[in-house]
């Protein structure tokens, strides 16, 4: 099955979305200048250690979890007023469940070694986005008409973080309804990048993203049915891991999920400084799925098959920016100096149509604008467009834009559909047979550094990057690899078979060790 060539009318708009592109960027450039402001440095070691390090030694008493928890507090304290990413706090119950897991350290009825097994992540403190139910908190996804609304109860996944002795102490900030590449909505504003404040964290996870770039907790919890958690990864310079679908529960998110076929798609997943830490989480996330993912299971990377592509080479999207595929060489080298793996390059015709291929497979019989709107009819979209440009809408331009875009009623009986349908089960396909038990595939995470903002109006298509990998289901890990010429985060995404998430891990690991992984946003 081949794909069939793009149409000149596809053609010309890319011809013209480039050019356009590239006038605006210089725009952007002149108005923001050098308008950055810079975050403290972090002070406290403790928030410079993986989390598995930090539970070792409030387990053995090395530190209290109430001191970790101040710390944390203070840092968020710190920071949250340059880049706005923490919306919502619950630390008075965070420092009763904090002295709850040292007074339960202290009374000694229970081995270390009995908590390591049990409460692997007793006392550590962590947070998770505003589309991820944490109860007795707001769940507002940054929707103005769901402002007051509270969730019942947690999700599943906060749920096994708390069995493990995880402690949550609040919410980062998200776009509104989570559907955008860029951390902006009209109830708690928009996030900054901690690299450089004119520049966007991503999304939906963005908050979440910059939160552990600048230490303000110990990790975190994002979702991803896009790219919603290694966006914002590359974009922060940290380690973000979608799972392999159906991995983890998605119950207790908002949108609440319909469709069973969504569960193929949105993932939870770890965010985190170190990649250390992303296998340990993903045990406990996972819950009973985790004996499928065998997370203790040794990793040989010399015996590891390594494949890469440096761009899908679709149209409308951003040309893969000459620093990430430097960088992504280097991977290549590596593998090659240290291991001798003769590391293979690919070009998948089928990736240049991540963007239909996604489309369709996240596509519902729910509109994006029925989230937003009482009546999501074209008029009432057209009359907040016209609001937003007076300043006096509840929502973001790029909500509505996206509202306005996705007023195609869903029809799975359609040839279109079904077309993209088949073509997402034969590249599906196609990366099983290459990736195989020993495979991992290395792609950009995103074609550029992050825009300035609003940027993403204009390359509004660049996160099929990682989209696609969302439709076919596998795992993958944004892997930090250091800053550009401009001192922007860059890095890769690498990508393993269904149920092969360590191959992620130790890959991660792997690349860390060589070059440096997380870096403290402004020199620190």
């Amino acid at each position: 099955m081949k794909p069939k060539p793009f149409s000149f009318k596809t053609r010309f708009l890319s011809f013209v979305r480039g050019i356009l592109d590239a006038l605006t960027g210089v725009l952007f450039k002149l108005y923001y200048g050098t308008k950055v402001r810079v975050s403290p440095p972090i002070k406290e070691d403790i928030l410079k250690q993986p989390a598995i390090e930090v539970a070792r030694k409030i387990r053995n008493k090395e530190v209290s979890s109430e001191e970790v928890l101040n710390i944390c507090i203070q840092r968020i304290k710190e920071t949250n007023i340059i880049t706005n990413y923490f919306i919502e706090d619950r630390f008075k119950l965070a420092f009763k469940e904090a002295k709850d897991a040292d007074d339960l350290i202290r009374n000694g009825f229970l081995s270390t070694r009995y908590l390591a097994r049990k409460k692997p992540l007793l006392g550590v403190p962590f947070t998770t986005k505003d589309s991820i139910g944490v109860d007795g908190l707001h769940m507002a996804v940054g929707v103005t008409s769901r402002k007051y609304c509270i969730a019942a109860k947690d999700a599943e996944v906060i749920q096994l973080l708390k069995k493990s002795g995880a402690i949550i102490i609040g919410l980062t900030n998200v776009p509104e309804l989570c559907m955008w590449y860029e951390t902006h909505n009209h109830l708690y504003g928009r996030t900054l990048n901690p690299f450089n404040t004119t520049r966007i964290v991503g999304g939906s996870s963005g908050g979440e993203g910059v939160i552990q770039a600048v230490g303000g907790s110990i990790f975190g919890i994002g979702s991803d049915i896009g790219g919603s958690i290694r966006m914002p990864a590359f974009f922060n310079g940290i380690f973000g891991h979608k799972p392999t679908r159906r991995a983890v529960s998605n119950i207790g998110q908002y949108p609440d999920i319909h469709d069973d076929a969504t569960n193929l798609y949105l993932c939870v997943g770890p965010m985190t400084r170190y990649a250390v830490d992303l296998k340990h989480i993903q045990k406990v996330i996972s819950g009973d799925y985790a004996k499928n993912l065998n997370l203790e299971k040794t990793v040989d990377i010399k015996k590891l098959n390594v494949f890469y592509q440096f761009s899908n080479g679709a149209p409308m999207m951003s040309d893969v920016d000459p620093e990430i595929k430097e960088a992504l060489l280097k991977v290549v080298k590596h593998f090659e100096l240290k291991y001798n793996i003769a590391a293979e390059e690919k070009k998948i015709d089928w990736l240049k149509r991540s963007s239909q291929i996604w489309l369709q497979t996240s596509k519902t019989d729910k509109s994006f604008a029925a989230y937003i709107f009482n009546n999501p009819s074209l008029a009432a979209i057209a009359i907040e467009i016209f609001k937003n440009i007076l300043g006096l809408s509840g929502n973001t331009l790029a909500a509505l834009l996206v509202a306005l875009s996705d007023r195609q009623k869903f029809n799975p009986d359609s040839d279109k559909h079904k077309y993209f349908m088949e073509a997402r089960d034969h590249l599906e396909e196609l990366f099983k047979n290459m990736l195989k038990e020993n495979g991992v595939f290395l792609f950009p995470t995103h074609p550029v550094p992050a825009p300035y903002h609003n940027q993403p109006l204009i390359r509004s298509l660049n996160f099929m990057y990682t989209a696609i990998i969302n439709s076919l289901g596998f795992p993958a890990t944004a892997i930090p690899l250091g800053l550009n010429k401009d001192g922007l985060p860059i890095g890769i995404q690498v990508v393993a078979n269904i149920n092969n998430d360590r191959l992620c891990f130790a890959v991660a690991e792997e690349l860390e060790n060589a070059f440096g992984g997380w870096i403290e946003p402004n020199g620190g």
